[in-house]
């Protein structure tokens, strides 16, 4: 066990470092300037929830690689899980071999995931991300039904390949450039209680959001008959942790009843544990006919799934695969995670996601900067803003809170134009709770005075 010195930020170097800086250096030179890297950390190794620079800093990581390090960095049961597998075979492909890992992590999925009628009403079609499962996904919707098109919403992060990028709707620079996306995407607002694109309040709101739906699309662009699934992230990542509210999803599945739509939540960076369920669908009582999941299923080894009712996944033998979805390696990492998942981190994500929004509301009651916090487990948003009564997003007192945080040993990012996302390990304790709430105040405090 790590001592209590050792679970917090320690800095002993100007940031960057002069081994940072080294480093920085040479990736300009042979690596995609396409990345976004919002401040100079470059990572040496990992503790639990700190991460080590090669300059010998210790930061408290609240960002979990975009939520991907669920049981933090190297957990001593994932790797001995990985260093067993590697040690058998490293590679066989699951699209024309039998082996048992990808057998015994599909079983295990199927009874957790809340799709079809009850546990093990479930299929699993593996790959190596979350963008590969979205694209599984509208593949095995178009398949089923048999129906060309898709409905998504503003706001919605679902990759970067061609049919995932179609459904995305994040930033405008994601699809910038790009030409002409997979045609038969729609896109409609999110149930965004804070920015309700209709004016209405949660005590006014009578969910005009669904009833636009029928109104307009279904009525004036998209025959509902030719619908094939509406996607939905259950909290929306990527466009700023935004959580709707839970009649909003009973509407949308009796939307999609009414007209024979598959429903398809995209759990990648939700799922597995963040929000205090396995999976964040399990909070608003719906049950939808595919799931998409990857990120924290495998402790930051690359495993992506789609997952659906077993009578949706009904495609033939050829229709589609992968030849490195399903890696045992990955499979060896993911069945280490979920065990470990299973027996307290989800627990634990729900008990320090508490800590974490009482002291931020407390936070928001002082600081002029915090319009909004908003959170499940631990997925959670801060958004800014310069003014609370018209609700202007604070932009660049955003990216400045990010960059400030960094510069006292927090690891964050933002998500949407103008919100600060929490996504650290499930692991973390209160005094990492407590620690990373000091540093956010005094982040925010520091954007606020202009210090």
């Amino acid at each position: 066990m790590m001592h209590t010195s050792q679970r917090l930020p320690r800095l002993t170097t100007a940031l960057p470092g002069p081994k940072a800086r080294a480093v920085i250096e040479r990736d300009r030179a042979v690596c995609s300037p396409s990345y976004t890297r919002p401040y100079p950390f470059v990572m040496d190794r990992g503790e639990g929830a700190i991460a080590i620079d090669v300059d010998g800093n210790r930061f408290l990581d609240f960002a979990a690689g975009i939520a991907v390090c669920s049981t933090g960095h190297s957990h001593p049961d994932v790797v001995a899980a990985i260093g067993d597998q590697a040690a058998r075979f490293l590679h066989m492909s699951s699209a024309d071999f039998y082996y048992e890992a990808v057998v015994e992590l599909g079983e295990k999925i199927a009874a957790v995931t809340p799709v079809g009628n009850g546990p093990g009403d479930a299929r699993v079609l593996f790959t190596n991300s979350g963008t590969e499962a979205v694209e599984a996904a509208l593949k095995l919707a178009r398949h089923h039904t048999g129906r060309g098109l898709v409905l998504a919403f503003y706001g919605s992060f679902h990759g970067r390949t061609y049919g995932a990028l179609s459904l995305t709707s994040s930033k405008t620079t994601q699809r910038r450039g790009f030409g002409a996306m997979l045609p038969g995407a729609t896109h409609v607002p999110y149930a965004d209680c804070y920015r309700c694109p209709f004016g209405k309040s949660p005590d006014s709101c009578d969910l005009e959001c669904v009833d636009f739906i029928e109104e307009y699309p279904f009525k004036r662009t998209m025959s509902p008959d030719e619908v094939a699934a509406i996607i939905v992230e259950p909290v929306q990542g990527e466009g700023g942790y935004v959580i709707p509210p839970a009649r909003w999803f009973a509407r949308l599945r009796a939307l999609c009843d009414k007209h024979g739509i598959l429903l398809i939540a995209d759990e990648v960076q939700s799922g597995i544990g963040r929000t205090g369920r396995m999976f964040a669908m399990e909070h608003f009582g719906v049950r939808p006919d595919i799931v998409t999941s990857a990120k924290g299923i495998a402790s930051g080894m690359p495993l992506g799934m789609c997952i659906a009712r077993a009578d949706v996944m009904d495609w033939p033998q050829g229709a589609h695969a992968s030849t490195f979805g399903g890696n045992p390696v990955s499979c060896a990492a993911a069945l280490a995670t979920l065990r470990l998942v299973e027996g307290g981190l989800m627990d634990n994500a729900r008990l320090q996601g508490e800590r974490l929004m009482a002291g931020l509301r407390e936070m928001a009651a002082r600081r002029r900067l915090i319009g909004e916090v908003r959170g499940l487990g631990l997925m959670i948003g801060v958004e800014l803003v310069t003014d609370r009564a018209s609700r202007a997003r604070a932009v660049m007192e955003t990216r400045k809170v990010v960059e400030e945080c960094f510069r006292r040993g927090l690891l964050v990012l933002s998500c949407g134009e103008n919100a600060v996302r929490l996504s650290p390990p499930l692991i973390i304790g209160e005094d990492q709770s407590d620690a990373a709430l000091r540093i956010l105040d005094e982040a925010i405090g520091a954007v606020e005075t202009g210090a």
